[in-house]
């Protein structure tokens, strides 16, 4: 992880970012002598947000990065190149975080805080400095948060600084100090001007002080199996962010939506049927909806004739694939509702939130009615996607399988958090590695040496030489740098 590498992308992004005339305030040059403008930044960081994607890595890498995640989770089943859906895969580069949306957000805090540069006309048309920092800092929790829960112990307090071998943090100091930032983001916020260049929430405090405490609340529960040791923290912030006067994403109306202009910035989705038809529904997920007869279905999966839904088996070789769409010319690919040019990027939902209140009341954490919370949920993820009908829903919540009276709570919990997730594959495989649910089978064909689904990524293949020290400390903390060692919440 090399700093002229990180300034070097930057450059790149922001280059990009200056011939865009629609999204936000990118049709500003930052590239002036007095330094870049700061809402251009912003939006460039904002670029990457919900699916994860990158405006400077190439368009192969980008869709891939993009889906490998839902394959992990088994949303999505390869359609002719099975690789990482049989885990080939085991390093991945992360450059694409440290050397895009934090690099930016951290020139966005450098630039607001330095006495010499904060009153900088291309600084201060960006909105108050105050506001400008703590809108930076909540993304960089979001942004790092991503970072860890991929690779696990990775550089955090040395990171996007002069140091050109920084260490690796430990993932229980990393989380620690990610609660400790959104607190004292909200707290900075002051009634100075709004924010520009904001292609999530045009500035409005009150939405950053809800997402930054819904946030604060997924990541407290990720920590679920870690909570005693950590002296009960992770419970405490849950509470506590729920209790917060400043809100929380608790209805459809509040969910943190990116929304896509297209253009330039189509939806990434998009992209990966641009021409191409390389992902379908996976048989995993599909066959796992119509068993709960879960109408999501039909907003998931685009249905062929007589609305049938035909899934791709998942993690097929290359060879069965290409045997499999002889027989099988037509199956259904990711909703349209979702693949659209324009189409939205759910972030963070109310159903996402319901259930982890739900989960959160079950572990005695909160004294919430979690049965309540858990049909709440489903409503809600149904209404999301607008499939809801009143005697559908009375009939599903009393299913044996998905009611709340069967008493299965972890499951049941579990297999309706990984579905109302779809397709958000980032946190759909995060969950699943904390929870266990749905019990996800690996691949018959898979490649890796243990066969089993990836718990981590490997580090990017260059660290062993560029940072041998810090790499080999975190190797020794760790474990063996496979992605089949968990990283430390991924407590077994």
């Amino acid at each position: 992880m090399k700093k002229l590498l990180y300034i070097g992308i930057l450059c790149v992004s922001l280059l990009t970012a200056e011939g865009c005339k629609d999204f936000g305030d990118l049709n500003v040059s930052p590239n002036s002598a007095t330094g870049p403008v700061t809402s251009a930044l912003l939006t460039n960081s904002l670029a990457y947000f919900g699916s994860g994607r990158s405006m400077t890595v190439t368009y192969a890498f980008d869709v891939r990065f993009l889906n490998e995640g839902a394959m992990y989770a088994q949303y999505t089943s390869q359609t002719q190149y099975p690789d990482e859906s049989q885990y080939s895969v085991t390093a991945r580069a992360w450059s694409q975080f440290y050397a895009g949306p934090l690099e930016d957000l951290t020139n966005i805090i450098k630039y607001n805080t330095d006495a010499d540069k904060k009153g900088l006309a291309t600084v201060t048309s960006g909105g108050s400095n105050n506001n400008q920092i703590a809108i930076a800092r909540i993304l960089k929790v979001y942004y790092f948060a991503l970072v860890t829960d991929q690779w696990g112990d990775v550089p955090y307090t040395e990171a996007l600084s002069e140091t050109p071998t920084p260490k690796y943090d430990a993932q229980k100091d990393i989380y620690t100090d990610l609660f400790k930032e959104l607190k004292e983001a909200m707290a900075q916020f002051d009634n100075g001007a709004a924010v520009k260049g904001d292609i999530l929430f045009s500035g409005d405090v009150a939405q950053w002080k809800r997402f930054a405490n819904t946030f604060r609340m997924i990541l407290a529960l990720r920590l679920s199996k870690r909570s005693t040791e950590m002296g009960n923290l992770p419970k405490t912030e849950f509470a506590a962010a729920l209790a917060d006067p400043a809100g929380i994403i608790d209805a459809n109306s509040k969910n943190v939506i990116m929304k896509w202009p297209g253009s330039s910035f189509k939806n990434p989705w998009f992209q990966m049927y641009d021409g191409r038809s390389d992902y379908a529904i996976s048989n995993t997920l599909a066959d796992t909806l119509a068993a709960y007869a879960d109408p999501r279905v039909n907003a998931f999966a685009d249905a062929l004739t007589g609305g049938v839904i035909k899934p791709v088996p998942y993690g097929l070789t290359r060879q069965l694939l290409i045997e499999w769409s002889a027989l099988n010319p037509l199956y259904s690919k990711v909703g349209k509702n979702i693949t659209g040019q324009t189409s939205a990027d759910y972030v963070i939902t109310a159903a996402q939130v319901l259930l982890s209140r739900a989960e959160a009341a079950t572990l005695g954490w909160t004294a919430e009615n979690a049965g309540q919370l858990y049909n709440d949920a489903i409503k809600a993820s149904w209404e999301q996607w607008g499939v809801f009908t009143q005697t559908a829903y009375d009939a599903y919540i009393a299913n044996p399988k998905t009611s709340w009276t069967n008493g299965a709570y972890p499951r049941l919990l579990g297999t309706q958090k990984w579905i109302a997730l779809y397709p958000n594959g980032w946190e759909g495989w995060a969950e699943w590695r904390r929870s266990g649910f749905p019990a996800l089978k690996p691949t018959i064909y898979a490649v890796n040496s243990s066969k089993q689904i990836p718990r981590r990524y490997a580090y990017p293949t260059n660290e062993a030489t560029l940072n041998e020290p810090a790499y080999k400390e975190a190797v020794a903390r760790q474990g063996a740098d496979t992605h089949d060692t968990r990283v430390w919440w991924d407590k077994q």
